[in-house]
C-alpha cells in the first residue's frame, strides 16, 4: 500500500546560497546594487493589458495547482504513486510561477522597473532550482508509467512508497545543485556595461548580456549544464515510451490500448509544452531578445497554467475526485 501523502522537499540550501551570494554585495559585480528589468518593449497604454493577462493567468495557477493538490491530499483514492508524482509537480509549476508573476507584474505599473541585488540572485536561484526539479520530476513521472503499463503485477512492489520519496527528493536535490552551480557562475560576472537586463527576470542569458566579463567559459558551463540536465531527462523519457508503446501495441483488446494510452496522453502534453518551450528558448539567437521572452512565457506562465487544466480533464480519478469533493461541499449537487 502506498502510505505517504504530498511530501514537498525543499531545501536548506536555498537560503543559505541566497544569503551567502547577497552578502557579497558589490565588491564582486562592480558596485551593481540593483538591476532594472526592462520587460517587454511595447507602447506603455498597452501594459495595462499585460498585467491584466499576467493577472488572468496567474490567478488560473493559483487555482488550479492549490485546487490539484487540495484534491489530491482529500482523496485516500488518489494515494498510489502517479498522484504523489502528480501533487509534486502542482507544487513545482505554483513555486517557480510566484517567484515570476508578482514582481512582473508589480513592474508593469513601476516607473523604475528596479530589482535589487539580492532580490535577483533569489529569484535566479528558486527558478533555476524548481525548474529544473521538474525537468527530472516529469522523468520520474514517464518511469512510473513504464513500470504501470509494461509491469503491472510488479507496480505495487518496485513503485514502493519510499522509491517515490527517494525520487521526487532527488528531483529536487538535482534542481538545487544545478542552481547553486549556475547562479554562482552568473553572479561572480562583472556588470559595468548596463543595469538594464533586457527580459521581465533574471535570467542567466539577459546578464550574460550586459557582462563585461569574458563569457566564453561561462557559456561553456552553461551548456554544460545544459546538457547534463536535459539530455538524460530526454533519454529516460524517450526511452520508457518506446517500451510502453511496444507494450501497448502487443495489447489485442482496442478498448485496452485506448485505457493505456489515455494514462500517459496528458504527461506526454505536459512533456511537450515544456520542452518545446526550453528549446525555442536556448535555440533563438541572442539578437532576437523579444522571441526569447514569448518562448520564456510559454514555460514560467503558460505551462504552470495548462498542467492542472491537462491532467484534470483527461484524468478519470481526477474528474472523479472533484465532483466527489464538490459534492461534500454542496449536496444539492
Amino acid at each position: 500500500m502506498f502510505k505517504p501523502r504530498i511530501r514537498l522537499f525543499i531545501f536548506p540550501c536555498a537560503c543559505q546560497q541566497v544569503s551567502a551570494m547577497g552578502d557579497r554585495g558589490p565588491d564582486n559585480h562592480s558596485e551593481v546594487t540593483d538591476f532594472i528589468l526592462v520587460g517587454f518593449r511595447v507602447r506603455p497604454e498597452l501594459h495595462i493589458l499585460l498585467f491584466l493577462i499576467f493577472l488572468l493567468v496567474y490567478a488560473m495557477i493559483l487555482l488550479g495547482n492549490v485546487g490539484m493538490m487540495t484534491i489530491i491530499m482529500a482523496d485516500p483514492r488518489l494515494n498510489t504513486p502517479m498522484y504523489f508524482f502528480l501533487g509534486n509537480l502542482s507544487f513545482i509549476d505554483l513555486f517557480y510561477s510566484s517567484v515570476i508573476a508578482p514582481k512582473a507584474m508589480i513592474n508593469f505599473w513601476s516607473e523604475s522597473k528596479s530589482i535589487s541585488l539580492a532580490g535577483c540572485v533569489t529569484q535566479l536561484f528558486l527558478f533555476a532550482l524548481f525548474i529544473v526539479a521538474e525537468g527530472f520530476l516529469l522523468a520520474a513521472m514517464a518511469y512510473d508509467r513504464f513500470i504501470a503499463i509494461c509491469n503491472p503485477l510488479l507496480y505495487s512492489v518496485q513503485m514502493s512508497a519510499r522509491l517515490c520519496t527517494q525520487l521526487v527528493a532527488g528531483c529536487y536535490l538535482c534542481g538545487c545543485i544545478s542552481s547553486v552551480l549556475q547562479t554562482s557562475m552568473t553572479f561572480t560576472l562583472s556588470f559595468c556595461s548596463s543595469r538594464a537586463i533586457d527580459h521581465f527576470y533574471c535570467d542567466t542569458r539577459p546578464l550574460q548580456r550586459i557582462s563585461c566579463s569574458d563569457l566564453f567559459i561561462s557559456r561553456i558551463i552553461s551548456f554544460s549544464l545544459s546538457s547534463i540536465i536535459i539530455l538524460p531527462t530526454i533519454i529516460v523519457i524517450i526511452i520508457s515510451y518506446l517500451y510502453i508503446v511496444s507494450t501497448v501495441l502487443k495489447i489485442r483488446s482496442s478498448e485496452g490500448r485506448k485505457k493505456a494510452f489515455s494514462t500517459c496522453s496528458s504527461h506526454l502534453g505536459v512533456v511537450s509544452v515544456l520542452y518545446g518551450a526550453v528549446f525555442f528558448m536556448y535555440l533563438t539567437p541572442d539578437r532576437f531578445p523579444e522571441l526569447s521572452k514569448v518562448a520564456s512565457l510559454c514555460y514560467t506562465l503558460v505551462t504552470p497554467m495548462l498542467n492542472p487544466l491537462i491532467y484534470s480533464l483527461r484524468n478519470k480519478g481526477v474528474k472523479e475526485a472533484l465532483k466527489k469533493l464538490l459534492e461534500k461541499k454542496n449536496p444539492i449537487l
